[in-house]
């Protein structure tokens, strides 16, 4: 997921100015600070918690937990005692098993606290062709998924021990908290050629004082007490990130009225559909209500560009990219009528979606049985010759984390074997709104980008037309058009 400038606080559009405007070349460093700077909140918690879970700590494990949380925090004493205790609880487990734990909880919890604009700041380093790190006292575990994520090749890092695949309960090396921190990424610099003078630095702890002073450009990025002091002191730049939003107590009311509202949106259709003996007139006259009421009780608003091209070739294929539940109730606010969708069978049990579907007739499909798949969509054909578009998500799957996905093919063969036009649809946003494993929805503001309809797919052009529609989406979403006046 990209965030364009235009979504950007001010101070962080003038912090990557300054950054495109800087030295530029590999021999330049940025490096992040995870808990607290690339993500809201903290990633051992998480990894705590769902060992908690799981009772692989002991009682006594977690009281000796809390009492060095107190020491640590509130006391003055060691702040890495937790950690080590942490990391001792994990001796005799399957490191490959905890990797497996890792992407879990990643997809699951973790992806969805990546701020959007340390996200942003990152891809401004990459662009500028920095030598980008995390630089944390967290392990390989938690950071090596964000970073993947994020585009970052360079980890510093705790290391953890392990023999015949299995942790021992000690690190190796010490723990990267405070100067031990600082120490490695100098190590770190001097391997890769790095220039520390030139280089950069976020951190948002006090311990990252260090850390931060190692380098010419340090930036204290949502700070703690402790170094927000220190950076006015030295005079440091301090930047405040909006953090991922959150569902609150009214979100949590929107929403079930948003469904409410859809239930009796539904209800409606089918009144009109048996009244008139016309089930597509009643599903025409209703669509609108069953995507727009819905979305406008949530709080959610649609900033469509180029909307005209929804209309100006129709039957169609309309193909969008897939960040959440929210996008099938976006598209069906944007086609409004005479469209059908193709969703995956397990879609069928969801109730997000069961409503719209008692109207929309979508045509679930077995991914695990390619046969019947193919036998499934072969009336689709005839529905969109005789009149009625079709909406697919190419990417089959929801992205956790909004990057886009890799485009399957059969959208693209049913509008060969029909004849029509593929018309792309961009959306941005709903991931943030509605996340891939939440049922509570967020007001806010939806962005759509309508890109050109694309004619005359053919079997043989399709690789190439595909790739290229794709590198579109990626462009788009890197580079969000503005609306011409």
């Amino acid at each position: 997921m990209t965030t364009p400038k235009s979504a950007l606080s001010q101070p962080v559009r003038t912090a990557i100015e300054r950054i495109e405007a800087g030295p530029q070349g590999p021999q330049v460093g940025a490096f992040f600070d995870l808990d607290g700077t690339l993500v809201a909140g903290y990633t051992g918690t998480t990894f705590f918690g769902d060992q908690l879970r799981k009772r692989e700590i002991t009682p006594i494990d977690l009281l000796r937990s809390i009492v060095d949380v107190v020491d640590g925090e509130v006391l003055g004493g060691d702040p890495t005692k937790i950690s080590q205790r942490f990391f001792a609880s994990l001796r005799g487990q399957s490191e490959e098993a905890y990797v497996a734990a890792g992407e879990r909880l990643f997809l699951r919890k973790i992806a969805g606290t990546i701020r959007a604009e340390s996200r942003a700041l990152v891809r401004a380093h990459l662009a500028a062709g920095h030598t980008v790190a995390v630089a944390s006292a967290a392990t390989l575990y938690q950071i090596a998924p964000i970073a993947t994520e994020l585009g970052i090749e360079n980890l510093v890092c705790t290391r953890l021990a392990v023999e015949n695949g299995v942790f021992t309960g000690e690190t190796e090396g010490p723990m990267l908290w405070g100067r031990h921190k600082a120490a490695a990424v100098r190590a770190f610099a001097k391997e890769h050629g790095l220039e520390l003078t030139r280089s950069y630095a976020y951190g948002n702890g006090y311990e990252d004082v260090a850390f931060l002073s190692s380098v010419g450009s340090p930036v204290a990025l949502n700070p703690h007490r402790g170094l927000r002091a220190a950076a006015e002191r030295l005079g440091w730049p301090i930047l405040n990130l909006r953090d991922p939003a959150k569902g609150s107590l009214t979100s949590i009311a929107r929403t079930a009225a948003a469904l409410g509202g859809l239930n009796a949106a539904a209800s409606t259709g089918m009144t009109i559909g048996l009244l008139s003996g016309d089930r597509q007139r009643g599903l025409n006259a209703t669509t609108g209500l069953i995507t727009g009421l819905p979305l406008a009780m949530a709080g959610v608003s649609l900033d469509v560009l180029d909307e005209e091209r929804l209309w100006s070739h129709r039957p169609a294929v309309f193909v969008a990219n897939h960040q959440s539940s929210l996008d099938p109730v976006v598209v069906g606010a944007l086609l409004k009528r005479d469209f059908t969708v193709v969703a995956k069978k397990e879609a069928r049990l969801d109730p997000r979606a069961l409503a719209g579907s008692l109207l929309l007739d979508p045509v679930y499909i077995d991914r695990s049985n390619s046969a019947e798949a193919r036998a499934a969509l072969e009336p689709v054909v005839e529905r969109i010759r005789s009149g009625t578009s079709l909406m697919i998500f190419p990417e089959g799957t929801r992205s956790a984390t909004g990057a886009l996905g890799r485009f399957k093919k059969g959208a693209f063969h049913l509008a060969v074997q029909a004849g029509v036009p593929i018309v792309p649809i961009v959306l941005r946003n709903t991931g943030e709104l509605l996340g891939k494993h939440s049922f509570v929805l967020k007001p806010g503001r939806v962005d759509v980008a309508v890109l050109p309809p694309e004619t005359d797919w053919t079997v043989k052009t399709m690789d190439r037309r595909i790739t290229k529609l794709h590198k579109a989406f990626e462009q788009t979403l890197a580079n969000w058009p503005r609306q011409e006046d």
